[in-house]
């Protein structure tokens, strides 16, 4: 069967066989990590896979490997640490100012690499039951400090429109919460869902809603996916992006760099490249902390400021993110430019192009 017939999602080892995304040899080792894992490709991802699927960066993120059997040390289910900022069930309260809401445990797709992958898909409860709806609503509206309250999951559009339009209303009428932020792969994995009605139930009176889209290779901007995107933004909806650093996906300066620019080419502003998470099974997609510092520091000067994302760790155990990225600043010792000014520390900043130039300067510099 060829991968560009119509179909529906793809959820199975045998799908993957069926349209020759995985050779038949592999079916029996790849059905122990379906066993495992999720297994979800939409049709419209299916047809940006290239011929060669085994290497082809789409079909890297989202058809399973072999090497997810392989566990390595320190990887563990929960690598960000969720579990232990979570006061009652749906929410995660790891910062001051802000709330995950975790609304639904299922996703259009499943990404190999997932953090939450022993949490998401078939199997697993779906969604927050009632009750723990509205135990996570009472928990939002006591705690004052609770400026963000970001949707999440599994993917919150997965949600209907209506379902969603209720739930935005009820967090909107809570007099301290003014951004609403949702984490979405939708728009890049099955944009045809981004429809006229699910992009309205996303407004809501009383709180500004924010939309963080999740793309990790340029090819995922096609045209559907550019247009998907345009809807929300032409509704009034800011995005930002957010990327996770993959080896043989991104981990190269000129994807990286493509990557970002598409982002801001739909009025997307990059925000969060991640470093990847302690999941287990995905040390074959990750790199080292080293590599990204050096394609940060390849993106610094040579791309636009607006094509920037910040280079984060999540600190495996519940600890925040911290950023990571390249240091271009190093003391140099003090100065005193005059007999009448403070000691001031002299450093040294790296340029773009790795020349060393001392601030403040040196007379006569």
């Amino acid at each position: 069967m060829s991968r560009h017939t119509r179909h529906s999602t793809l959820r199975s080892v045998t799908d993957l066989v069926a349209h020759d995304l995985v050779a038949p040899t592999d079916q029996a080792v790849l059905e122990e990590v379906a066993a495992r894992y999720a297994i979800a490709v939409t049709p419209h991802l299916v047809g940006l896979i290239a011929s060669d699927a085994a290497d082809d960066p789409i079909a890297r993120q989202f058809v399973p490997s072999v090497d997810e059997l392989v566990a390595t040390t320190g990887e563990r289910a929960d690598p960000i640490g969720d579990d232990s900022h979570s006061p009652v069930p749906g929410i995660v309260h790891r910062y001051p100012d802000r709330v995950l809401l975790k609304l639904v445990h299922v996703c259009a797709v499943y990404c190999r690499f997932c953090f939450r992958r022993e949490m998401v898909g078939p199997g697993k409860e779906s969604a927050l039951s009632d009750d723990a709806y509205r135990g996570a609503l009472d928990y939002i509206r006591v705690h004052p400090e609770i400026w963000e309250v970001i949707l999440t999951g599994g993917d919150p559009l997965m949600l209907s429109p209506r379902r969603l339009s209720e739930i935005m209303a009820e967090l909107a009428a809570i007099d301290h919460v003014k951004v609403i932020r949702i984490h979405t792969r939708l728009p890049v994995a099955d944009p045809a869902r981004m429809s006229p009605e699910l992009v309205t139930a996303l407004k809501v009176q009383g709180a500004t809603t924010w939309v963080a889209l999740h793309a990790n290779h340029p090819r995922e901007f096609s045209e559907e996916a550019r247009a998907a995107c345009a809807r929300l933004v032409d509704a009034g909806i800011p995005m930002v992006s957010q990327s996770v650093l993959l080896r043989g996906i991104n981990d190269d300066a000129v994807t990286l760099a493509a990557l970002m620019r598409a982002f801001v080419e739909c009025r997307i502003k990059p925000y969060y490249l991640h470093h990847g998470d302690l999941a287990p099974g995905t040390a074959h997609l990750r790199t080292t902390l080293a590599q990204g510092q050096e394609l940060m520091r390849a993106l610094r000067g040579r791309v636009s400021g607006l094509c920037q994302p910040d280079y984060v760790l999540d600190i495996p155990g519940g600890h925040g993110k911290a950023p990571v990225g390249p240091q271009f600043l190093a003391t140099h010792g003090s100065c005193a430019p005059d007999h009448e000014a403070a000691e001031e520390t002299r450093y040294r900043v790296i340029d773009y192009c790795g020349d060393v130039h001392l601030y403040p300067p040196e007379t006569g510099d």
